[in-house]
């Protein structure tokens, strides 16, 4: 899964949970640049993995590419993640207690 595999990396986890803040409006590269202290071709090379993983959109606004969290591809993972969680109920009635896997 590739997802998985594009939030296994710290600094793209920290960088798709700072898309998922900032909601459906995204941010700039150089915002997310300034607010995680990345320099840009590291940035890049982040952003372009968690795109083509699918879990980031980008759209251009002027000079400026603007990148968000997919969250319909979010829902999907979590889905994934919790599929079969509790023997098939849902997690928030089976689980309360935090006992099960």
């Amino acid at each position: 899964m590739p997802a998985l595999a594009a939030l296994a990396h710290e600094r793209r986890l920290a960088l798709f949970r700072a898309l998922v803040v900032a909601g459906p409006d995204g941010l700039s590269a150089g915002a997310i640049a300034r607010a995680l202290d990345v320099p840009p071709s590291s940035l890049s090379h982040h952003l372009g993995l968690l795109e083509q993983a699918g879990l980031t959109t980008v759209r251009r606004a002027g000079r400026s590419l603007i990148y968000a969290a997919d969250f319909a591809a979010m829902r999907a993972l979590i889905g994934f993640l919790t599929e079969d969680c509790c023997q098939g109920l849902a997690p928030e009635t089976a689980c309360t207690t935090g006992d099960c896997v």
